[in-house]
């Protein structure tokens, strides 16, 4: 399982970033992560296989994850970013019955895509 992210650059407080994670295999659930240096990584948002998505409360209303099936790619549409949001973004994917933010389910990872936002 390969899981590559793209988008990831500098954009300045309130403006938008749309960051891309192509991906092989199935998965049930996948995810955005999020991790500030020297800290655990934060979760961000998930989407199953259905659709349904789930968002961290702190991204809620400012940020979309979405996902298309037959490009075999995850997608996360940032607005109104704010330096609060200055991270290494990770795409995550897994297979569990109930897709939570809890990086430790996610079985396979990409590499990371640096966003900063400056004020």
């Amino acid at each position: 399982v390969q899981l590559v992210e793209s988008g990831g650059g500098s954009v300045q407080s309130g403006g938008s970033l749309s960051l891309s994670c192509t991906y092989t295999g199935s998965h049930n659930c996948m995810a955005w992560f999020r991790q500030f240096p020297g800290k655990q990584r934060e979760g961000v948002a998930t989407i199953d296989s259905d659709g349904r998505t789930t968002y961290a409360g702190h991204v809620k209303g400012r940020f979309t994850i979405s996902k298309d099936n037959a490009k075999k790619t995850l997608t996360l549409q940032m607005k109104r970013l704010k330096p609060d949001d200055t991270a290494m973004y990770s795409c995550a994917a897994g297979n569990f019955f109930t897709c939570l933010l809890v990086f430790d389910w996610y079985s396979y990872w990409g590499q990371g895509t640096q966003v900063t936002v400056s004020s």
